[in-house]
């Protein structure tokens, strides 16, 4: 069963949508990478199975970033920063009522969850993070990441297949 979809309003009015599954004593906050939708994650039975076990000992928070899934849309023009991904991760424990949390941040969530603990240390519990990077792509003084060429044929790729069966050779 999918839970229901609640929305916390950010300091500037946007609606982050949400849900809280479990009642354990610990606040769990699953932050998503790039792109996430509450309600179909609930679609994919590996991921309703992880977050099942993930509720099975805490209250599970999922949330859609800003402009992703059930969450206000936002112009090109006003692209969110980290900071204000991360507020929105504080406006989401407040609507929930919750004072400290656990942050599990996968992707691009485990830098929002670095600053959460950082701006927030005496909410935050604990934070895992999981396939996180300093940045996505190299510098002279970041030599690990993707090269230009490689990021440039990365966004190419999903300009080609977004909204297409991506993965489903794999599954059929």
């Amino acid at each position: 069963m999918i839970p229901a979809t609640r929305y916390a309003r950010a300091r500037d009015g946007v609606s982050i949508a949400y849900q809280v599954i479990g009642t354990g004593p610990v606040d769990l906050v699953w932050v998503p990478g790039w792109v996430s939708h509450v309600e179909t994650a609930w679609e994919e039975p590996t991921m309703a199975r992880f977050f099942e076990r993930l509720a099975a000992f805490s209250r599970l928070v999922l949330f859609d970033k800003r402009g992703t899934g059930l969450s206000d849309r936002v112009p090109e023009s006003a692209l969110p920063t980290l900071e204000t991904r991360m507020d929105d991760v504080r406006s989401v424990c407040d609507a929930i009522g919750s004072e400290r949390v656990a942050l599990f941040g996968v992707s691009e969530g485990a830098p929002m969850c670095a600053m959460f603990a950082a701006t927030y240390p005496a909410r935050t519990s604990a934070i895992i993070l999981f396939g996180g990077y300093a940045r996505r792509k190299a510098a002279a003084d970041y030599p690990w990441g993707e090269s230009e060429a490689d990021h440039e044929r990365l966004l190419d790729d999903i300009a080609h297949d977004w909204g297409g069966p991506v993965g489903l050779d794999a599954r059929a």
